[in-house]
């Protein structure tokens, strides 16, 4: 494992500038916490059977409801600012992000979200409600570059507009659920009730933790709280 810098330099993702902004972030307890890791690994496994086993009958419905390629690829911001790579099953139409100034942000802040986007295909919207979309992503936290519980991990396009308190978020690692997904997913459309919560997480974590945040992300998913 490679050892974590206390300073990390996030370049301004902008098309029209190389600015650069130093930032001390302080690594938070839960990154060196060996029981985490472990649950990590063992919960990433038993994730990537169940991705294993459900992989053909989602490609094939992907590809049934929608022309295009089955996952999406997407760079996400991690750990101290880290970038990283995550893929999802697609569930929107392959010009998403061309059509995405037609959808008007249900959402405040640093933070996207419709409730009718027209972008999302039929299967994508099963997908999402389900969060099997996010099955992929338990290699990430296989390889360590994201965690089972965690902050949602941000897009380029939202950390060039973060401020010291936003940055707070990636004291720890992005995580597949966290406070904010048993807090009523997508009803929660404030992004500072999100860092609220976020670091609400940080404040509170201890290792069994963790795994109540997990069992009830379960209840969530299976009970479709705050879905779409």
């Amino acid at each position: 494992m490679y050892q974590l810098p206390f300073t990390t330099v996030v370049e301004n993702a902008t098309s029209n500038t190389s600015n650069t902004r130093k930032l001390e972030l302080a690594v938070h307890p839960s990154v060196r916490s060996k029981f985490k890791r472990y649950l990590d690994i063992v919960g990433s496994l038993i994730g990537l059977l169940v991705l294993a086993i459900l992989f053909i009958p989602i490609a094939i419905a992907i590809k049934i409801d929608s022309p295009g390629p089955i996952f999406f690829t997407q760079e996400r911001y991690g750990l101290q600012g880290r970038p990283f790579r995550i893929r999802k099953f697609r569930s929107m139409v392959t010009d998403a992000e061309r059509l995405k100034s037609l959808v008007s942000n249900e959402a405040n802040g640093l933070i996207f979200k419709n409730k009718n986007d027209f972008r999302v295909t039929k299967v994508g919207r099963f997908l999402r409600s389900t969060s099997l979309d996010e099955l992929p992503q338990f290699w990430n936290v296989l390889v360590g570059e994201m965690s089972l519980v965690g902050t949602r991990p941000p897009t380029a396009d939202e950390v060039i507009h973060y401020n010291q308190r936003h940055w707070q978020r990636l004291n720890v690692k992005p995580g597949l659920t966290g406070e904010w997904q048993v807090s009523g997913r997508s009803r929660v459309k404030d992004f500072e009730q999100i860092v609220d919560l976020d670091l609400q997480y940080q404040k509170k974590w201890y290792p069994l933790y963790d795994i109540l945040l997990v069992a009830k992300t379960f209840y969530v998913i299976f009970g479709r709280v705050g879905a779409f």
